[in-house]
């Protein structure tokens, strides 16, 4: 077989270089490696929440002093304070 035409050999080359350098480029992205970088606050939201999980679910002490405390009838709450404590707690639901 007799190739006649050598300019589109060249052109078919340079496709073929083309096709190559953008494979060669893929292959390089590819190999890339990820970046994850934290802001300060990030990092401090987690120290905090690392702090919060190792906190005890029950507060041992504080459940013996208010179950004495219940017990001997001297547990007195107004209920200015439980009102208080109420609207606290929606106000922390609102910025969660």
């Amino acid at each position: 077989m007799k190739i006649n035409n050598h300019s589109n050999i060249l052109k078919a080359m340079k496709v073929y270089d083309k096709n190559n350098h953008k494979a060669s480029t893929v292959k390089e992205a590819q190999h890339s490696k990820d970046l994850l970088q934290l802001s300060d606050g990030a990092k401090d939201f987690q120290v905090a929440l690392k702090a919060f999980h190792r906190l005890p679910e029950i507060r041992e002490e504080k459940v013996k002093v208010l179950r004495e405390q219940i017990q001997q009838g001297t547990y007195d709450v107004s209920g200015k304070e439980i009102a208080d404590k109420i609207l606290d707690s929606i106000h922390i639901d609102k910025k969660i």
